[in-house]
């Protein structure tokens, strides 16, 4: 179990760079939900945390599990990637051909304060205020889904801008 302390440990570790203290919190969060230890959880969690959802109602899963209306073990994230992009975190997962999802955590000051989830969602992320040398080029794409086992479904699509 982690404790407060071992929370502001990872703060402190890479306090320096800021992408580097959000993934790993963020990835503190993923190991802490497959454990069940909800203690850390909700430390990492802001108690007024905002949060939207993409996807079919019945793929709510992170909902259920966060706000203990189902175990930790009905349904697994796992995810296969976790990339920073300033005060975002984005999670990649996906189990089979049936079964993916991106979540984009926003951080502050070291605690989780937004979270989006994308269920059975292409996502791309794009920049929407890129600098002022670069007005004029397309290419503002920060992040895009990449889900090798899904290569040849059919899923709706969405932007994010940043």
């Amino acid at each position: 179990m982690m404790t407060r302390n071992n929370v502001e440990a990872l703060v402190l570790e890479w306090g320096s760079n800021p992408e580097m203290q959000n993934k790993a919190i963020v990835d503190t969060l993923y190991k802490s939900l497959a454990n069940g230890d909800t203690g850390t959880v909700v430390k990492l969690l802001a108690s007024d945390l905002e949060w939207w959802f993409h996807g079919p109602p019945r793929c709510q899963h992170m909902m259920r599990v966060l706000t203990g209306e189902s175990s930790h073990n009905e349904f697994r994230f796992e995810p296969r990637s976790i990339e920073g992009l300033g005060d975002c975190v984005i999670a990649e997962g996906w189990e089979g051909a049936q079964v993916y999802w991106v979540h984009v955590w926003t951080l502050k000051a070291g605690l989780i304060t937004q979270f989006r989830e994308y269920f059975n969602t292409w996502l791309t992320v794009r920049d929407v205020k890129p600098p002022s040398w670069e007005i004029g080029h397309d290419n503002h794409t920060l992040w895009q889904s990449r889900p090798r086992d899904l290569a040849g479904r059919s899923l709706p699509g969405l932007v994010l801008a940043l």
